[in-house]
């Protein structure tokens, strides 16, 4: 399942549906309004399987890391959001739910720096399209 946290503009969702990306938006679709920052990583925990993109760059941390979820965090403008959810989703380190679980990444337009559960140094990875 993917995740879009609540501080994603809905216009992001409406263009990630549009492209048929299955996306969900806490607030709208899952959980509830004004979920705090320290609510999301249980919420994320109980779900399972979960793939969470956001803007806030408080979840890049290597300790985040866990076998149940994926954060993404998107070091790009809020009206990007779409766009690099799609990239992720496409790129292939990260084509798969497999591929994504326990993983932190964050994308921006010059590639992606990821912690991986239990790694000793973050890995980087360049745009493929």
């Amino acid at each position: 399942m993917n995740i879009l946290d609540e501080g994603t503009p809905d216009s992001q969702r409406q263009l990630l549906r549009r492209w048929r990306i299955a996306i969900r938006h806490i607030g709208h679709d899952v959980g509830r309004k004004g979920l705090q920052d320290e609510e999301i990583i249980p919420f994320l925990i109980r779900r399972g399987h979960v793939t969470f993109f956001t803007l806030d760059a408080d979840f890049y941390k290597r300790n985040l890391c866990h076998p149940r979820y994926c954060l993404v965090n998107m070091a790009v403008r809020k009206n990007e959001a779409a766009e690099f959810v799609r990239r992720v989703l496409r790129h292939r380190q990260f084509d798969s739910e497999a591929k994504r679980m326990g993983a932190v990444i964050r994308v921006s337009h010059v590639g992606l720096s990821v912690w991986r559960l239990h790694a000793e140094k973050e890995a980087q990875f360049e745009w493929t399209d």
